[in-house]
């Protein structure tokens, strides 16, 4: 006898998880998904299995506003191991280098500088970064070495948190783009010791804190589901909002562009516009006009 597929729900709207140590952030996502029985949904910024912390996911039409979460500012915490470096680039990986030499405090202070601002980065040999349209992970994993090309990363803060003999912790504010793992690893090289990230915590994915997060085990009913799903709109908090009557809204949600009028009409720039509190379109204003590159299906 043929069981049929329990019937999917449309949940739209995004949960703010608090990934925990040694899942993938496809399984936090997958476990969401069956959490709220959700027919569609997606994350916005991998966290690799070792760290910890924001993950934002996205269920139904917040998938649209994904690509603005993860242009948005990140921010970590995250310890460095001194004295050896891996291939990973982090504690999961095999041995790679290995130096008895140990930094003092003032000369990772003296460093810091360096790292700060827009920075020249290679990724991880290790990383999601497609090379010929494979993973480089994937040709990692299979013994080729990638040679992955350093691209521009900008880094806003970088703080020395604390200093012991073995192990410095740090807090990083960086922009789209830059590896953590990756940033450990120079550091170590910078100081001629060597290093590897050995515990991150993401504290921030643009307009989503540490202070939004829900864990798994707090999902266990619909009440504290409906808690934890934040609005649509959440995911564009950082982009301009004008606010459009019904007729306004209908003509966007047809694809067609609208002409802004009033003293809060944003500049040129991406802009979305809402009805009755609810997003109906997001695009690009262009001359005084908004002309929608994504609508959204939601009731006002």
């Amino acid at each position: 006898m043929k069981v049929r597929a329990l019937a999917r729900n449309d949940v739209h709207g995004w949960v703010v998880l608090d990934k925990p140590a040694g899942m993938t952030s496809t399984h936090a996502v997958s476990r969401l998904k069956r959490i709220f029985n959700a027919k569609k949904a997606g994350h916005a910024g991998t966290l690799d299995p070792l760290a910890t912390g924001v993950l934002p996911v996205a269920f139904g039409e917040a998938t649209k506003t994904v690509p603005f979460v993860q242009d948005g500012e990140k921010a970590y915490r995250f310890t460095v191991r001194w004295g050896t470096e891996t291939d990973t680039d982090d504690a999961d990986g095999r041995l790679a280098a290995q130096s008895h030499e140990r930094p003092a405090a003032a000369g990772i202070l003296a460093l810091l500088p360096q790292f700060t601002g827009t920075i020249e980065q290679t990724p991880p040999s290790y990383s999601a970064i497609k090379i010929n349209g494979e993973r480089a992970y994937d040709l990692a994993r299979g013994g080729a070495a990638p040679v992955l090309s350093a691209r521009q990363v900008t880094i806003h803060a970088l703080d020395l948190v604390d200093a012991g003999r073995d192990e410095a912790v740090f807090e990083a504010r960086c922009g789209k783009g830059t590896y953590v793992r990756a940033l450990a690893r120079d550091l170590g090289r910078s100081l001629g010791c060597y290093g590897h990230v050995n515990a991150l915590r993401r504290t921030r994915v643009g307009p989503f804190f540490e202070t939004d997060v829900v864990r798994l085990p707090d999902l266990d009913g619909d009440a504290s589901c409906a808690k934890a799903l934040h609005r649509v709109e959440a995911g564009l908090m950082e982009v301009p909002r004008v606010v459009v009557d019904s007729s306004v809204a209908a003509r966007l949600r047809r694809g067609q562009p609208v002409l802004l009028r009033g003293h809060d009409a944003p500049f040129d720039g991406s802009a979305y516009a809402a009805c009755c509190g609810v997003v109906v379109a997001i695009g690009a204003v262009e001359k005084g006009e908004l002309v929608p590159s994504r609508v959204f299906n939601l009731p006002l």
